[in-house]
């Protein structure tokens, strides 16, 4: 287990990149069976969710599409609660089943606002896939169709999350270390 220095702040191993890979590989199988026959679209959420969006799209084993939509509600290791929509979606999603792909969900009101604002474009589904869910933090009733790993509530980076803007390009994910 290594530890890693970002800014302030200590960070510990607790997720290898090897599991990772390994979950992120059953995720596309589930999903590639699911959606056989849909030809699905990705909507990955910036900046977070890029290198899981990226493997998730590399194990796909069907036709599939993706584009990327930036929600704003961090600072540092907090969420401030707000949701501001930084970069919109300019596809047509009538008809289209519709994957949210997200590097984590906590409260879940950014995943709740993403969901309203795709519903008025109607699309035929909109599903969830994260890498990571909180449930102990979710204040918002959600339905997470595919989640890679179910974690407690602490901060990690890593594998595309960060901790102001640092620690994204670590391999494995790391867990702060509480001093």
């Amino acid at each position: 287990m290594s530890i890693v220095k970002i800014k302030d702040k200590t960070f510990k191993t607790s997720i290898p990149e090897q599991e990772i890979k390994e979950r992120v590989k059953k995720l596309a199988l589930q999903m590639s069976k699911d959606y056989e026959g849909k030809n699905p679209l990705f909507l990955a959420v910036l900046n977070g969710s890029f290198i899981f969006a990226a493997d998730l799209m590399r194990e796909m084993t069907i036709p599939c599409e993706i584009s990327f939509v930036k929600l704003a509600s961090y600072q540092g290791t907090t969420s401030t609660g707000k949701v501001k929509e930084v970069i919109g979606i300019n596809e047509d999603l009538t008809g289209r089943a519709v994957v949210i792909v997200e590097d984590i969900v906590e409260s879940g009101h950014t995943m709740k606002r993403m969901i309203e604002t795709l519903g008025t474009r109607n699309p035929a589904s909109v599903d969830i896939c994260t890498l990571f869910v909180k449930p102990e933090k979710l204040a918002v009733d959600l339905d997470i169709k595919y989640a890679a790993f179910s974690i407690p509530n602490t901060f990690i980076v890593g594998y595309g999350l960060d901790y102001d803007q640092q620690g994204r390009c670590l391999k494995d994910v790391c867990s702060l270390v509480e001093s």
